[in-house]
């Protein structure tokens, strides 16, 4: 694992602001938006969730640069506003936008991104100048500048800056920024924009990424500076530091709901992750101690494996670790020896124990509910992962990727580039690289797909070579997603907006 960047350590501990003061939010508001993390995350399902000609509306249109460059703002009504009433403050209920557009196209096609704010990106200007112009200056592509929900015009009067109150606000801004982005797109088809693309760095990053799962057709996604989840972001990376974590132990423990019911709705993944960790942590324990010596101290062990767990708030299910004992050809200890140990050492020390087994249990569960509602591997694989670039800092502070699956694992294909330094530097060095792989994605969508998503040039189907191989139908150098085109775009009615 390399080392993480200085820089960022600093510029977090400098920014006096503390996140989720409120706590983690309305338990049975949480119980909701577990489920609709679970209707969401259905392709299929989602696209009944968002109409086919959810309204648009466009407020104003202003030129900029001599008139090369038109500026167009518009709003919609967020889809989720529907079906989570209440889940929105009513001031974010009003989702808005400023596109960045040429005066006049000089491509034949229409190529647009929809770009997610990271955290603190209120309104549109940062976005507009650091990446939108120069995009469309650069590259001829033009801009969606969406605001996410909390933000600028979007943010809740009692919400100081960019600190989100509830921790149940980050699983509302993204099922929003999901819905949005989607009548967003049918609308820029219907206006005969694409190719598409999404893009967003640091959340802006991941929320373009969940946006992505839920699209039916083959749509490049560059996100920079994210990850896989959000639960590393808040339990391990310097962003943890900005957590009201004292009031969030204290709600936990004062009502029951979050132990006795929301806990166990995240239970199954804890039982896996247990497992994962004390396997990962034997093996590598075997490896380091065949290093030091010839044989270990079974205290030594357990305390080591005491240790590890803490770590990664997996204390409750350390017998797991028992299972996996013998994958690393540890035969001297068993659940017995372990359990026995826990109980010795829990006597020692009662006061402090009890603080700390909140602190354990606040953390977890905190890693719990950002796997369930951000985790991608709960998400449908995009329906074509070649057309995704990822760039990663290699010191990122702020997106630890260590103990986390790889994208590249959970979308196969996928492409991800690494950048030097920290969250920070990558942030201000390489928003030139940014634009130029947004470039580069929808280059790769045009040379494999037409507007509307239908593959070009599919290949024949070898029908002889593929019954000798057995019932498989297509050819194993093609996807499947491709072979079944999605229906034809029928040609839009005039648009009543002047673009």
């Amino acid at each position: 694992m390399s080392s993480v960047s200085r820089l960022d350590q600093v510029y977090r501990s400098i920014v006096l602001s503390k996140f989720f003061s409120k706590g983690w939010g309305n338990p049975e508001n949480l119980k909701k938006l577990f489920l609709f993390r679970k209707l969401i995350s259905s392709r299929e399902l989602c696209q009944e969730l968002v109409d086919q000609h959810h309204e648009i509306i466009i407020d104003k249109i202003e030129f900029e640069d001599s008139g090369d460059i038109k500026l167009v703002d518009g709003h919609l009504q967020s889809p989720l506003a529907k079906h989570l009433p209440g889940l929105l403050p009513e001031v974010a209920e009003t989702a808005h936008f400023q596109m960045v557009l040429p005066y006049k196209w000089t491509t034949k096609d229409r190529p647009i991104v929809i770009q997610m704010a990271g955290t603190g990106d209120h309104h549109f200007w940062r976005r507009r100048h650091l990446l939108a112009r120069p995009l469309l200056k650069e590259h001829g592509i033009a801009s969606i500048i969406l605001e996410n929900p909390f933000y600028g015009f979007r943010k809740p009067k009692e919400q100081r800056r960019s600190n989100l109150l509830n921790v149940s606000d980050i699983f509302v801004m993204g099922g929003s920024l999901i819905l949005e982005a989607m009548a967003l797109l049918r609308w820029c088809e219907r206006e005969n924009y694409g190719p598409f693309c999404l893009h967003g760095i640091s959340m802006g990053g991941h929320m373009a990424s969940l946006a992505a799962t839920n699209w039916p057709k083959p749509i490049p996604l560059v996100p920079c500076l994210s990850w896989s989840t959000a639960s590393g972001v808040f339990t391990k990376g310097v962003m943890a530091g900005a957590i009201d974590w004292k009031s969030l132990e204290t709600q936990f423990l004062a009502d029951k709901v979050y132990r006795d019911e929301l806990s166990k709705m995240l239970e199954p993944d804890d039982t896996d992750k247990a497992y994962r960790a004390g396997k990962d942590f034997v093996i590598q324990y075997a490896s380091e101690s065949s290093d030091t010596s010839d044989s270990v101290s079974n205290n030594s062990l357990l305390q080591s494996i005491i240790t590890f767990l803490k770590e990664r708030g997996l204390m409750k299910m350390l017998e797991n670790v028992a299972s996996a004992l013998p994958a690393a050809k540890i035969d001297f200890l068993s659940a017995k020896d372990i359990q026995q140990w826990i109980n010795g050492n829990s006597q020692s020390a009662p006061n402090s124990d009890n603080r700390t087994k909140v602190q354990q249990e606040a953390l977890q569960f905190m890693r719990g509910i950002m796997d369930e509602c951000t985790h991608l591997k709960n998400f449908c694989v995009p329906v074509d992962p070649e057309l995704i670039i990822v760039v990663a800092a290699r010191n990122d502070a702020y997106i630890p990727r260590d103990g986390t699956k790889p994208l590249d694992e959970l979308w196969p294909n996928c492409e991800i580039r690494y950048v030097d330094g920290g969250h920070i530097t990558a942030y201000l060095m390489h928003q030139g690289l940014f634009r130029k792989t947004i470039a580069e994605a929808i280059d790769r969508y045009r040379s494999k797909y037409n507007l509307d998503g239908t593959p070009k040039n599919p290949k024949p189907v070898d029908h002889l070579a593929s019954r000798e191989e057995g019932d498989h139908s297509v050819s194993k150098d093609l996807h499947p997603e491709t072979m079944t085109p999605p229906p034809v775009r029928q040609p839009p009615p005039v648009s009543p907006s002047p673009m």
